[in-house]
C-alpha cells in the first residue's frame, strides 16, 4: 500500500518531521537522566531544556498537520485516527518532558549504589518510545509491517516495569527514612510513564493498522 499521504509532498515531510522530531526527544530524555544521575547538572539543565524546545516543535507541527489536514480535505476515512495517533504520540513526549520538569525541580536524591539502574530505567522507557515510533512510520508507509515494530514496545515496556520494580525493591530495602524512599519511588515511576504512554500508542497503532489493511 503507498504512503498514506501520497498526495502531498508537504505533508509527508512534516509527519517525517515529526517523528523525527519525537525520536530525538526520546534520545535527550535518557540522556538527561544519565546526565544528572551522575552529577552533570549543566549538562543536565541543558537537556531540560532542548526537551521542551522538541515537546513544543512536536506541537507545532501536530498542530500544522491537523490544519492541513482539515483545510485540503485529505483522506476523510482515515483522519481521526491519524488525529488519534498523533495526540496520543504527543502524549509520549510531554510524559518525558513532564517527567525531567520534575527531577530538575525536585532534585531527588540518588543512592549511589542505584545509579545505573536510574540509567538502565531511561534507556528502555527511552527505546519503548523509540520503537513505537518506528511502528507510527510503517503505519503512514507499510500498515503490514506495524506489527513487526510493535513486539518490540511490548518488550521493551515489560522490561522496563522489571527494571523499576527492581529498583523500587532496592530504595525500600536502603537504610533511609521512609519520606526519601517515597519520593524516589515517585520519581522512578514519572521515568517509567514514558514507557507506558508509548505502550497506550502501540495498542492503538495495533487497531489502526488492522483498519487499514482489510
Amino acid at each position: 500500500m503507498p504512503f498514506l499521504f501520497h498526495q502531498t509532498k508537504f505533508l509527508t515531510a512534516q509527519i517525517d518531521d515529526y517523528l523525527d522530531t519525537l525520536s530525538e526527544g526520546m534520545i535527550v530524555f535518557s540522556c538527561a537522566v544519565a546526565d544528572y544521575v551522575h552529577g552533570e547538572d549543566q549538562r543536565f539543565q541543558e537537556r531540560v531544556k532542548s526537551e521542551g524546545a522538541l515537546e513544543h516543535k512536536c506541537d507545532d507541527l501536530r498542530r500544522m498537520i491537523e490544519r492541513h489536514l482539515y483545510s485540503h480535505s485529505l483522506i476523510p476515512e482515515s483522519r481521526g485516527d491519524v488525529l488519534g495517533l498523533l495526540e496520543n504520540l504527543d502524549d509520549v513526549i510531554n510524559t518525558a518532558k513532564a517527567s525531567l520538569l520534575s527531577m530538575d525541580i525536585e532534585r531527588p536524591a540518588i543512592l549511589p549504589e542505584n545509579k545505573e539502574v536510574w540509567i538502565e530505567l531511561a534507556t528502555t522507557a527511552s527505546n519503548t518510545a523509540e520503537s513505537v515510533v518506528l511502528a507510527a512510520r510503517a503505519f503512514f508507509r507499510d500498515p503490514h509491517s506495524v506489527s513487526d515494530h510493535l513486539h518490540k514496545v511490548y518488550f521493551h515496556e515489560k522490561e522496563g516495569d522489571h527494571v523499576a520494580e527492581a529498583l523500587k525493591r532496592r530504595i525500600f530495602a536502603a537504610d533511609i527514612e521512609l519520606a526519601r524512599k517515597m519520593h524516589l519511588c515517585d520519581c522512578a515511576r514519572r521515568i517509567d510513564n514514558v514507557s507506558d504512554a508509548a505502550e497506550d500508542v502501540a495498542d492503538r497503532l495495533s487497531i489502526y493498522a488492522i483498519k487499514r489493511t482489510v
